[in-house]
C-alpha cells in the first residue's frame, strides 16, 4: 500500500510540473507581443516554406540593457497626444566586416574603417587649468593645448622652418631639406591636426599595398609617378603595385635580379640591414621585409613631399634624410647593402663627397648598387656620368663586380690595404686619425675616406639571425662610465627587455593592440627591439639614441637593427601620425634637465597616430608632471606599478593617444 501510494504521488507530481511548464511556455509565446523577446527566439514568415528548415537565431535585444523603471511606466495606459511629429527614419545600417566569412571560416579580409566614437575627442580651443592661482601648472594642474592650424596637418618643425630656410645664404646644394629648427621657446606649442575623415589605418600586412586615401590625402605622387607602377589610385585607397622607377615589373623580380647577378648577396643571412637612398614610397625595403631584410628608407621632403609619409602610412622603416651638406644621422659601417636607383643624387660632384658619405656608412666587404640611366644608356653626356662614376669607384677602392642591364654592382673592401698601397698624394686622401666617423650630429660632410678600424671591428658581424644575440666586437668600444664588462651588460640588458616585453604581452595584452610602427627613443644596445623580435611581433622598430648618452648606434646596427642619433630637445625627421607605439625608459628624467619636458611630449603627440599609445618608465618623481602634460595633450592616461612592485622609484605611465576633432 505504501508503495502504491508513493507510486501515485510521483506521478501526481510529474503531472503538476508538466502542466506548469505547458503554461509557461504558452504565456511566454503568445502574451509576448510589444515586449523583450526572449534572447533566443523563432521567426516565422506569413508564407512558410514546408520545406524550410527551421532555424535559431540572435535576438535584437540580446545583450542591450534596459531601464526597467520606465518599462513599468511604458505599461500604464497613456492618452494619445495629439499633433505629434511622425518619429524620424531609421539611420542606415553600418555593415560589420568580421573575419569569419560565410562559412564560417577565419579570413584576414576585412575592412577596418572609422574610430569608434569613444575613440574620438570633441577637442575646442580653450584655456583651462587645474586650479586657480596655482603658483606653477607642474604641480596643480595645466593648461589644455590647442589645436594647429589645418595647414599643420603635415607639419613636421624642422624641415618646414621656412624663415630659416629663406635666410640661408645658398641652397645649390640642397641646404634647404636639411634640418633647420626653431629657435628655442618658438617650437609646436599646439597639437597637429589629423585629416578630415581620417581613419584607422590598413593593419600589417595589407597596408603594403595599400592606404586609406584620407589618411595621406595627396595626389601629387599619382599624377607624377602613376605610370611608373609606383601607386595609384582606387577609389577610398591608394594601391602600391610594388614596383618602382627601374622596377616596373615589380620590387620581387628586381630582387631576383640582383641576387642571380651576385649569389654572395643572400638577402636574410649577411644581408641583414640596407639603406634605400631617394626610396620613392619604399616599396624596395617593403619587399625586403620578407626576405627577413630591414631597410632604411630615405627621402628628402622635396616636390615629392609626401613620399616617405606613404611609406610610413604601410608599416614600411623610412624617414626624411637628403645627402646634403651634412653627415646623415646613422654610424660608420650601418648597411650590409646601399641602394639607388634613380635617386636623384649626383654622386660625383664636389670630388665624390657624396659617395664618401656612402661610403662611410657602408659596412667593411657591403654592397652598393645603383641603378640609373648612366649604366645602361649610351648617351654622350651619360656615358660620360658612367666614366666618372667608374673613376671615383676605384679611387675608393671599391671592387667593381657586374653590371647588368640597368644595374651596376660595386663592392666595398674589408680592409685598408688597398689605401695603405695607393700612391701618395691620391685623392680623395684618407680622414685624419682624430676624425671620429660615428660622429654625426650637426657634423658636416668630409672629402675624405674613413678608414676601416684596424682590429676589424664592424667587418665581423654573424650571419642573420645569431648576430641579434651575439655581442659584436664594435661593443668595447662604445664610451661607458662603467667599469663593468661591457659583455655583461650587452647580456644583462637583452635579459632585462625579455621579462618586460613578457610581462607586457600577459599584463597589457599587447598581442591585441596594433604595433606595426614603433619607436624606442632611448634604444641602448636595442634589446627592447630585439625582444619584440624573440616574441615573433610584425613590427619594425626606430632605435634612438640621444646625443645626451653614449653612442650605443654601432652595436645597433651590428645586431641586425636599424636605429638614429637624435637630441630630443628638437623635433623628430618624420611626419605627423606615424608610430603605433613609443616606448621611453628612463628618457625624460635625464631631458628635463635640457629641455622642456612639455616640447618633448608634444613632439610625441604629433609623431603618434591616433589610437596609438606611449610608455614612459621613469623616476616616480616626474610621474605627476608627466601625467598632467598628457592630460592636457589629450591622452587618456593612467600610472601602473613596474615589475618591481609599488615600492621601487619608478613607474609605468601608459598614454593612449585619441582622435581629436575640433
Amino acid at each position: 500500500m505504501t508503495g502504491d501510494f508513493l507510486r501515485t504521488l510521483l506521478s501526481l507530481k510529474i503531472a503538476v510540473f508538466f502542466f506548469i511548464a505547458v503554461t509557461f511556455f504558452y504565456f511566454g509565446k503568445h502574451w509576448s507581443d510589444g515586449y523583450n523577446q526572449l534572447v533566443f527566439f523563432t521567426t516565422q514568415r506569413s508564407d512558410p516554406d514546408p520545406n524550410t528548415i527551421p532555424v535559431v537565431t540572435v535576438s535584437p535585444n540580446y545583450a542591450k540593457s534596459f531601464n526597467l523603471s520606465a518599462l513599468i511606466d511604458h505599461n500604464i495606459t497613456q492618452p494619445v497626444p495629439e499633433n505629434v511629429p511622425p518619429p524620424p527614419p531609421p539611420e542606415a545600417s553600418i555593415e560589420q566586416m568580421g573575419i569569419l566569412n560565410n562559412n564560417g571560416t577565419m579570413t584576414n579580409e576585412f575592412e577596418v574603417g572609422d574610430f569608434e566614437p569613444g575613440m574620438v575627442d570633441h577637442w575646442v580651443n580653450e584655456s583651462q587649468v587645474g586650479k586657480e592661482g596655482s603658483a606653477s601648472d607642474s604641480e596643480f594642474g595645466r593648461k589644455k593645448f590647442g589645436l594647429c592650424s589645418r595647414e599643420m596637418r603635415e607639419y613636421i618643425p624642422c624641415l618646414d622652418n621656412e624663415d630659416a630656410i629663406r635666410k640661408l645664404p645658398s641652397t645649390e646644394k640642397g641646404e634647404r631639406f636639411e634640418r633647420h629648427c626653431p629657435v628655442q621657446g618658438q617650437g609646436l606649442n599646439c597639437l597637429v591636426p589629423a585629416p578630415t575623415g581620417y581613419r584607422t589605418p590598413i593593419p600589417w600586412p595589407r597596408s603594403r599595398d595599400e592606404v586609406w586615401f584620407n589618411n595621406v590625402p595627396h595626389t601629387r605622387l599619382v599624377e607624377d609617378k602613376g605610370g611608373q607602377n609606383w601607386i595609384s589610385r582606387d577609389k577610398d585607397k591608394f594601391k602600391f603595385p610594388g614596383g618602382g622607377t627601374q622596377f616596373i615589373h615589380g620590387a620581387n623580380e628586381y630582387l631576383d635580379h640582383i641576387s642571380k647577378m651576385i649569389p654572395e648577396i643572400t638577402f636574410g643571412r649577411h644581408i641583414r640591414v640596407v639603406l634605400d637612398v631617394g626610396c620613392g614610397v619604399a616599396s624596395f625595403g617593403a619587399y625586403l621585409l620578407s626576405r627577413n631584410v630591414v631597410t632604411m628608407s630615405v627621402a628628402p621632403k622635396d616636390v615629392h613631399e609626401n613620399q616617405i609619409q606613404f611609406a610610413l602610412e604601410r608599416g614600411v622603416p623610412a624617414m626624411a634624410a637628403a645627402f646634403a651638406t651634412r653627415r646623415l644621422l646613422y654610424p660608420s659601417q650601418a648597411f650590409d647593402m646601399i641602394h639607388c636607383s634613380r635617386c636623384r643624387v649626383n654622386w660625383t660632384r664636389d670630388d665624390g663627397i657624396l659617395l664618401l658619405e656612402v661610403n662611410r656608412m657602408l659596412r667593411a666587404g657591403g654592397y652598393f648598387v645603383w641603378a640609373a640611366q648612366p649604366v645602361y644608356k649610351h648617351e654622350e653626356v651619360l656615358e660620360e656620368q658612367w666614366e666618372e662614376m667608374l673613376n671615383l669607384t676605384t679611387r675608393l677602392c671599391w671592387n667593381f663586380l657586374k653590371k647588368d642591364g640597368y644595374i651596376a654592382v660595386w663592392q666595398k673592401p674589408s680592409d685598408n690595404s688597398c689605401y695603405t698601397n695607393r700612391e701618395a698624394g691620391s685623392k680623395p686622401p684618407l680622414c685624419d686619425p682624430t676624425d671620429d666617423p660615428d660622429s654625426v650630429w650637426y657634423v658636416d660632410l668630409k672629402a675624405c675616406i674613413s678608414e676601416l678600424p684596424k682590429d676589424g671591428y664592424g667587418a665581423n658581424v654573424s650571419e642573420w639571425p645569431a648576430r641579434l644575440q651575439a655581442p659584436p666586437d664594435r661593443l668595447q668600444s662604445i664610451q661607458l662610465d662603467v667599469f663593468s664588462s661591457r659583455t655583461e651588460l650587452f647580456k644583462a640588458e637583452s635579459r632585462y627587455w625579455k621579462e618586460i616585453i613578457a610581462s607586457y604581452v600577459r599584463a597589457l595584452h599587447w598581442k591585441k593592440i596594433r604595433l606595426r610602427n614603433i619607436m624606442d627613443m632611448r634604444a641602448g644596445f636595442g634589446g627592447f627591439a630585439a625582444a619584440l623580435i624573440e616574441q615573433n611581433f610584425e613590427n619594425w622598430v626606430m632605435n634612438v639614441v640621444p646625443v645626451s648618452g653614449p653612442n650605443t648606434l654601432p652595436v645597433i646596427y651590428d645586431r641586425g637593427l636599424i636605429g638614429v642619433m637624435h637630441d630630443w630637445c628638437e623635433a623628430f625627421d618624420t611626419y605627423p601620425r606615424t608610430y603605433d607605439l613609443l616606448h621611453a625608459a628612463n628618457l625624460l628624467s635625464i631631458e628635463r634637465k635640457r629641455c622642456n619636458l612639455s616640447s618633448i611630449m608634444l613632439e610625441m603627440d604629433r609623431i603618434l597616430r591616433p589610437g596609438g599609445h606611449v610608455y614612459i618608465r621613469d623616476s616616480l618623481e616626474i610621474m605627476d608632471e608627466l601625467q598632467e602634460i598628457g592630460k592636457a595633450i589629450g591622452w587618456h592616461v593612467m600610472l601602473r606599478d613596474t615589475e618591481e612592485g609599488p615600492h621601487t622609484s619608478s613607474m609605468l605611465l601608459v598614454g593612449e593617444k585619441h582622435l581629436l576633432r575640433s
